[in-house]
């Protein structure tokens, strides 16, 4: 176990203890008397004086000690009953610090650094052991308490669990914890007076693996974006990280690829997650691959335990699997059996009586008259019991009656058959029958036309849904029939490119049931509807099965077997098409290393996972994969492709392009043959390049897919499952950045900010709608992100996150006003009206603020302030300004600070009578500003200009324009109300200089009793122009340099990538102090 190092002499213990090993910075020593086999007196009375010793005051034998070199001060760190167990530690010491510690240049440090990792340690030991005692120990509490003070995250933000490591900066190691919640990877390390705090949010990890660096041999290393991260030191690291891997495919799954995936019952709330969900959800997952049962199947309990197995005549060591619906067993030894009872073919499940030679017996059996002995079950009480419980639940829904008949014509294939109908005899020959090595190599020999229908229900377990289902297909096609559609019109295309050589489908009635497959699919489950290289699918399943059987083997096919494989993006199929790429460079090094890009590969063999080989094969040929598929699932796949590979390796590895590596792939596909196939030959689906001037090898089906099990089929479900995980992430994140750069693409050529800054701004962006996700219950008007969407709409924003992000990023903060300025522009951008926003329309309005030209930002401010972004109900548009803005018996002559006057009759006169001309050319004029909206206006520049370095010249000249405006406006009243335009406007204009008091934003306190602001007469009538307004801010150079100056968009940028997290967390906090005090009421 690991000691809270404390400092000893070892000058006063040399006789006590023998060194046993030694290194730079460590000692592991033996206690004297322990483990001599002489009997040296030192010895024997240390060993004398150990034994009398009271045993709370005994030392442990073994003990491991930090030294410093040059100090004769030694700290233990370590102690061990037994040498295996302090060679452990010893073992981790080496591994993980020893190679570490040559980094640090004090002394001081390396023993602070070995001490904190120690303690660091010994907490962790702690909190696991009260973890298994106690569902929220102490110590977890501890640490939520330090994980909210150090990171201020909102009370939505659930700490999963926590672990000691080390985080390395460079080449140094920097101690401290790692915190996993439901959506960050935190850690936090205080270290030699030096503070280091990171938070990577799960979605923006785009790589995590496990790797080594020149000091450690095991490290977990997190890619993002722009950095790499690793992580050391872990106690345990396989179990961290199966943790993060689990929690980063919940979390990018939950967000990023919501068009297709279901989370677990138990994983739907996210703030509810713990580590034992997710312990429990990959356990799930593993089940569900490996026996290939329905995504809602739950796994209840796994049980060690052996199963008599009658073809060895002995019990088989391995582990029951009880579910909702089935019971299944896997032998320990990988391979050697393999059982998958449907609870609906149980007919009774009985416990035997104990004895020495079969310790807790259960007896299972099925329909068919067979039955099954367990023995070595532990709780066999209370497991018998809850699987009697799920047994009368399941024929309670479900009583049906199966056909066990098996055709038994022998007309066909006569010593397959016979080798066949032995198996079945010894093994079962329904869906319960022992799966062993023999099956497996019968099947790769090829299943009996006779009987591949029949097999290929019973391996994917579909006869079990077509029993549990009984009319349900026909009420699905009578539900379907005559619905026209977008999917019904891709149906439509595709029926007759569906193998169109064979003469099954040469004529309507083949057609027809095609047809009334797909559509029924499609009905059954819209997420998928119909996806291209179905219908190659469907037709050779309906040549081997009948119409409702072909149904049900395809919902196998595309919902358990091939999860994620048909839909929008086929994300499942990139994945393992990411997959695939990393078993080449694992098993066929030289032929990686030759095509450097082996995506190249994916154009043809994605067709491969796509059709299962029927596109590019000759059918009699393809068949005999889809049963090796049916029988292995994926993995035949893998390994067949590796197989093709490896046969056409010399030649690929020779090719001077990827086309010819294509055409060499092609070829070989196009000449694989089944000399067993009874039927004609039938060709590939495209039969590419077959048409050869010289005769070219064949290939039997037979022979390849021997060696693809020879050679390569050592990959267990566990581990592809793993491969998944893995390249899951990439994929996903690989379609953000198509995402990303689709969007960026669009909007590059539209605006005036630089593209880094646009990839800035796009980030910024999406963060603000992912916090949302993590944080906020979802709203009315809040739309997740749908990959089903055009790459521009897929992110989009509401009222809330936009005005986050324009506090952040927007050059107009007007203080206290910022907020109601963005709710005006947002509204002024939903052009929709579906309260959500765009990236495009977010960018096009900040390109205005940053890099319009000044007529362009005047205009974009000016319809702020009328509908729709200025509407009734404004909440800030019944607090007026103060009554000196709307004086309108001021003069316009004003007086400079130099004396001059400047009289503005003549430019006045000037100005309307141009406005005039102009106004037939604007090609759509907006609406004039009535006096209210004037006010928001004027309000708005006001607090524009507040904490401006030309505060003082501002205001002085924003006083000036608005007087212009407002008698600019009187005099367009009175014009409309006489007739009469310039004329009239000379005879009320007046001149003479206002007094010093007269400021447009001076707050007198106290309203003149003689005159009104808003003369009830005026109000419906007072107007102002655009092109009034933009006029009268020209006379102004003050106002002309405020609106021309450069922006600085990257120091905004830069501030809000820091302030982010931080206004979102202090708003959450906000409400729920205000929430608590509403409570409290």
């Amino acid at each position: 176990m690991w000691l809270k190092p404390e400092e000893v002499l070892l000058k006063n213990a040399l006789k006590l203890w023998v060194t046993q090993k030694s290194s730079c910075y460590f000692i592991l020593q033996r206690r004297r008397g322990h483990g001599e086999g002489g009997g040296r007196l030192t010895g024997r009375l240390v060993g004398a004086l150990d034994a009398v010793l009271d045993s709370n005051a005994r030392v442990a034998p073994f003990r491991i000690l930090l030294q410093v070199p040059g100090s004769q001060v030694y700290s233990p760190i370590a102690c061990g009953a037994t040498l295996e167990e302090i060679n452990q530690h010893w073992d981790w010491l080496e591994q993980n610090l020893l190679h570490t510690l040559s980094v640090f240049d004090n002394k001081d440090d390396i023993a602070s650094f070995v001490k904190g990792k120690v303690k660091a340690l010994i907490a962790e030991e702690t909190s696991s052991r009260l973890a298994e005692q106690e569902e929220e120990p102490e110590k977890f509490r501890e640490a939520l308490v330090k994980f909210e003070a150090r990171f201020n995250f909102p009370e939505a933000e659930k700490l999963v669990t926590y672990y000691s490591c080390c985080c390395w900066k460079g080449r140094v190691p920097r101690q401290g914890w790692l915190y996993l919640s439901i959506n960050h990877l935190c850690f936090y390390s205080f270290f030699l007076g030096k503070e280091l705090k990171l938070v990577v949010p799960w979605v923006d990890i785009q790589k995590l693996e496990r790797t080594s660096n020149v000091f450690l041999t095991d490290t977990i290393r997190i890619t993002t974006q722009n950095k790499e991260r690793d992580f050391s030191m872990f106690l345990n690291l396989d179990e961290v990280f199966k943790v993060m891997e689990q929690l980063a495919d919940v979390t990018l799954r939950r967000l990023l690829d919501n068009e297709v995936f279901d989370l677990d019952p138990d994983l739907q709330e996210p703030s509810q997650i713990t580590k034992r969900d997710l312990e429990a959800r990959a356990q799930n997952e593993f089940f569900r691959a490996f026996f290939r049962l329905p995504r809602k199947e739950k796994l209840h309990a796994v049980v060690d335990c052996s199963l008599w197995t009658p073809f060895s005549r002995c019990h088989t060591a391995g582990r029951m699997f009880t579910s909702d619906s089935y019971i299944c067993f896997a032998s320990r030894e990988d391979g050697c059996c393999k059982i998958v009872l449907p609870l609906r073919e149980v007919v009774s499940i009985e416990k035997m009586e104990d004895t020495s030679l079969l310790p807790h017996p259960i007896i299972v059996s099925i329909r068919s008259k067979v039955a099954f002995q367990f023995i070595e079950l532990r709780d066999r009480d209370s497991l018998v019991e809850a699987l009697l419980v799920r047994l009368k639940q399941v024929h309670a829904n479900h009583p049906v009656h199966y056909d066990t008949s098996v055709d038994d014509d022998m007309s066909r294939e006569q010593i397959k058959i016979s080798l066949w109908n032995d198996h079945f005899v010894e093994y079962g020959r329904t869906v319960c029958m022992f799966r062993t090595e023999k099956i497996r190599k019968l099947v790769a020999m090829g299943i009996p036309e006779s009987l591949r229908g029949r097999l290929w229900l019973l391996f994917s377990d579909a006869v079990t849904d077509l029993a549990s289902h009984p009319g349900y297909y026909g009420n699905l096609v009578e539900e379907s029939l005559g619905k026209c559609c977008l999917v019904t019109e891709e149906i439509e295309r595709d029926l007759h490119r569906s193998l169109p050589e064979h003469p099954a489908f040469q004529n309507e009635t083949g057609i027809a049931a095609l047809r009334r497959v797909l559509t029924a699919y499609a009905h059954r489950n819209p997420k998928i509807g119909y996806c291209q290289s179905m219908n190659i699918l469907t037709s050779v399943l309906l040549l081997y099965a009948k119409e409702e059987e072909a149904f049900w083997l395809l919902v196998a096919v595309c919902e358990r077997m091939l999860p994620d494989y048909f839909n929008h993006r086929v994300i499942g199929a990139q994945v393992d098409q990411s997959v695939f790429e990393e078993l080449i460079k694992g098993h066929l090094p030289e032929l990686a290393e030759h095509m450097n890009d082996l995506s190249a590969l994916a154009s043809v063999s994605l067709s491969w996972f796509l059709t299962l080989f029927l596109s590019i094969m000759p059918l009699e040929s393809a068949v005999n994969v889809v049963d090796c598929f049916f029988y292995d699932g994926i993995k035949a796949i893998f390994q067949l492709g590796l197989a093709v590979l490896e046969a056409n390796a010399e030649d690929l590895c020779s090719s001077k392009d990827d086309g010819q590596a294509l055409m060499i792939l092609s070829r070989f596909l196009d000449h694989i043959k089944n000399e067993d196939s009874p039927g004609p030959p039938v060709g590939s689906h495209h039969a590419f390049f077959s048409d050869d001037q010289e005769p070219y090898p064949v290939t039997d089906i037979s022979d390849l897919i021997r060696d693809s099990y020879e050679k390569f089929g050592d990959q267990s479900v566990e581990q592809i499952e793993h491969l998944r995980y893995k390249h899951r992430i990439r994929v996903l994140q690989g379609h953000e950045d198509t995402t990303k750069q689709n969007v960026l693409r669009v909007v590059i050529p539209e605006v005036s900010i630089l593209p880094e800054d646009l990839e800035e701004l796009y980030d910024l962006f999406k963060r603000e709608h992912m916090m949302s996700c993590y944080w906020e219950q979802p709203r009315p008007t809040a739309s997740r992100h749908d990959p089903s969407r055009p790459y521009a709409e897929q992110y989009r924003i509401d009222a809330r996150q936009f005005a986050h992000l324009f506090q952040l990023v927007s050059p107009w903060t007007c203080g206290a006003h910022t907020e109601i300025l963005a709710e005006r522009t947002f509204r002024l951008l939903d052009d929709n009206m579906d309260q959500l926003i765009e990236f495009k329309a977010f960018v096009s309005c900040l390109d205005i603020m940053y890099n319009g030209e000044m007529n362009e930002k005047i205009k974009l401010l000016y319809r702020l302030h009328i509908p729709p972004a200025l509407t009734e109900n404004d909440r800030d548009s019944q607090s007026p300004l103060k009554n000196p803005l709307l004086s309108t018996s001021r003069p316009l002559v004003f007086g400079k600070p130099n004396g001059d006057a400047v009289d503005y009759q003549k430019q006045l006169k000037q100005m309307i009578k141009d406005l005039a001309k102009e106004k037939d050319k604007t090609e759509k004029e907006l609406p004039k500003m009535s006096q209210r909206e004037f006010i928001q206006f004027c309000k708005t520049l006001y607090s524009m200009f507040h904490e401006d370095p030309e505060e003082n010249d501002l205001y002085q000249a924003i006083a000036t324009v608005t007087t212009l405006l407002l008698q600019i406006g009187e005099v367009g009243q009175r014009s409309s109300s006489s007739g009469s335009c310039s004329q009239e406007c000379g005879e009320e204009l007046q001149a003479s200089a206002p007094s010093p008091e007269d400021s447009v934003f001076a707050d007198t306190g106290k309203t003149p009793q003689d005159s009104q602001a808003f003369p009830e007469e005026a109000q419906a009538d007072w107007t102002v122009s655009l092109e009034h307004i933009l006029a009268s801010l020209l006379t102004e150079q003050s106002l002309v340099n405020f609106f021309e100056k450069p922006l600085d968009m990257k120091s905004k940028l830069e501030n809000a990538k820091i302030n982010q997290y931080n206004l979102k967390t202090s708003e959450m906090s906000h409400q729920s102090q205000s929430e608590l005090k509403l409570s409290n009421l």
